[in-house]
């Protein structure tokens, strides 16, 4: 079932994630589900919060990188309950978007490589895994938003400035988009 997109400004995207167990209810559809929107919707991952779901759960899957990054083919992977445990080297800038910030794609900077212990979807435990170049990108990005943030709150504040139009947009669900999304809703209206 394809899921509506939690848009920028909405605040379950502003929470950060609660941990959860083996037994969560659903937590097999919707792993499912959150494939599905996120290769419908054109992304490479999508965290639980993207879905009106405040929890540590994040998916991707970078195959559209292939093409420049071979290694990536078929690694499709879940992220349950993940903490970056280390960073490490300079950090590098790549130009970012988020299916909940549609049409915003901006520099942010990032440490090439991290190590996370997680769950996967069958609630094995990986510890201190290493990633990193693309990989370690896509999850930290979608790291982000089990911690409760959006790759906006990375920019300055002059660029945040600019954005400012584009970003009320999105809001207020006047932004151009080819999927569903979940508009906040204003203070005091129902």
């Amino acid at each position: 079932m394809i899921l509506p997109i939690t848009a920028y400004g909405h605040p379950t995207l502003k929470k950060v994630g609660e941990d959860i167990r083996k037994d969560y209810e659903g937590l097999e559809a919707l792993i499912e589900n959150m494939f599905e929107t996120m290769y419908q919707s054109k992304g490479v991952g999508l965290a639980a919060h993207q879905v009106n779901k405040p929890i540590r759960l994040f998916i991707i899957d970078p195959t559209p990188f292939t093409e420049d990054h071979p290694e990536l083919e078929a690694v499709k992977r879940v992220f349950i309950n993940a903490y970056i445990t280390n960073e490490e080297g300079e950090e590098e800038e790549f130009e970012e978007g988020c299916l909940s910030v549609p049409g915003i794609n901006e520099p942010v900077n990032r440490p090439p490589i991290i190590y996370m212990s997680y769950y996967d979807e069958n609630f094995n435990f990986h510890q201190n895994e290493r990633f990193e170049g693309i990989m370690a990108r896509i999850i930290q990005h979608e790291y982000d938003h089990i911690e409760g943030k959006v790759f906006i709150e990375r920019l300055p504040n002059f660029k945040k400035l600019l954005l400012k139009g584009r970003l009320r947009d999105i809001t207020t669900g006047e932004a151009d988009v080819a999927y569903k999304m979940l508009i906040p809703r204003k203070k005091g209206k129902r």
